[in-house]
This record gives C-alpha cells, sequence and structure tokens, in this order.
C-alpha cells in the first residue's frame, strides 16, 4: 500500500478494518487520520488500519467531573506541563498493562514512528509531574487541526486524568471543541465521552479540517 493511498473508511470490513500493510511514515500517518483511519498493530498479522464503525469522542461540553475528580484537581500539587516528555510519555504508555488486552499495541516501531511525529510538530502529549517525576500523561495526533488522543497513563492517583483534562483546556483555547478518541473506553464514558457512528465522525472530521485551527505552536517552541 503506497503512502498517502487509503481506501474510503466506509469500505471497511465489519471489525472495521481499512487496509492491511504499509509502513509508518510521516506521509502516511498523517493521510490515515486526515481520512479518520488509525494504525492498530496485532500480534503475528500486518500492519492493520481501522475506522471502527462505532467511533468514540469527546465534546469538550459534554465533559463530566466527577466530585472526587474535582477535589483531586483542586487539591493536586502536580505540575501539568505540555510537549515536555513526549517520548517518557508514550513509553509509559507503552509500559502500562491493561486488563482489557493483551500486551500492548504500541511496539517499539509504533513509538518510533510517533516520537518522529513528534519532532516534526504533529503528535504532542500532556504530562504530570511530581517534583521532577513524570507520574502521568497522555499523548495523541494533531490531525491538521483536530485532535486524536491516542493512550495515557498514570503512576500517581488522577494523574493521567488530570493530564488530559490540561490538554483539554489546552485544546479549548485554541478553538477546538471536542477530541477523537478513537475507542470509547469505560473510563472516558465517566468523563462524558460517548460514541458517534462512522459516517457521522467523518462528516466532524472533515468540517473541523475546513476550519484549519493551529493547534499547536510550531516546532521548537513550547506549548505550555
Amino acid at each position: 500500500m503506497p503512502a498517502r493511498r487509503f481506501p474510503d473508511p466506509r469500505s471497511a470490513t465489519p471489525e472495521g478494518v481499512v487496509a492491511v500493510g504499509g509502513d509508518l511514515e510521516p506521509d502516511t500517518l498523517l493521510s490515515a487520520y486526515r481520512q479518520g483511519i488509525f494504525p492498530w498493530p496485532v500480534v503475528g498479522l500486518p500492519l492493520l488500519w481501522f475506522s471502527p464503525p462505532a467511533r468514540g469522542v469527546l465534546d469538550f461540553a459534554d465533559l463530566h467531573l466527577p466530585r472526587s475528580l474535582r477535589r483531586a484537581r483542586g487539591q493536586s500539587s502536580l505540575r501539568l506541563t505540555l510537549d515536555t516528555a513526549f517520548a517518557d510519555v508514550i513509553r509509559g504508555c507503552a509500559s502500562t498493562p491493561r486488563p482489557e488486552q493483551e500486551g500492548t499495541w504500541i511496539t517499539p516501531a509504533i513509538e518510533s514512528a510517533y516520537v518522529r511525529l513528534h519532532r516534526l510538530g504533529v503528535a504532542h502529549s500532556a504530562e504530570a509531574w511530581a517534583g521532577d517525576r513524570l507520574v502521568g500523561g497522555v499523548y495523541g495526533v494533531d490531525v491538521g487541526g483536530a485532535f486524536a488522543a491516542e493512550s495515557m497513563f498514570y503512576r500517581h492517583p488522577n494523574a493521567s486524568k488530570l493530564a488530559l483534562l490540561h490538554l483539554v483546556e489546552h485544546l479549548s483555547s485554541r478553538g477546538l471543541d471536542w477530541l477523537d478518541i478513537q475507542v470509547l473506553t469505560p473510563h472516558l464514558a465517566r468523563l462524558g465521552a460517548h460514541e458517534v457512528a462512522r459516517d457521522a465522525f467523518l462528516e466532524r472530521l472533515a468540517t473541523m479540517l475546513e476550519r484549519g485551527l493551529v493547534l499547536f505552536p510550531p516546532p521548537g517552541t513550547r506549548a505550555g
């Protein structure tokens, strides 16, 4: 599969597989994301590209903070940053055990590809720190005015949630009003995330890309 060429995601299999094989070069990844497609490696299979029939999204207007999280946020001494330790965040996500899945889809190849995207100013992270120790974070991809959150981890209670809220606040300040979370999880559902049908998601994505929002400063500068 040549870079930048994917089938129409509406032609995906019932499981959401759009294409098989290909590479993780920046142009390929960006082309995929702009069409609502993302890679999801499966052990023993060629690289798979997905656009699931039901897509997880988080509309910022629907963001719900449970009372315990609001209290933790107000009392937290964690320091929150953006784009300070991207490689460490994706490494933390890759090493976090997840009961609902075997192993991790963040393979060394995925890790290298997204670190490269970060260096190009396309992939971004939000971090939570306890002193000088990274204790949580989230990372994702700026699709050119839309944002796809990929994964998050924590080593301290609520650290990943607070990092996510920090990211949402930043994106909201730049004019974005929703976040692609790809696959809905119980954790994000409790924060107000929900699913939309693939066609509705693709329409939302196209509309957002037409706005041309600038979500992050150019490479070499800090977002905050």
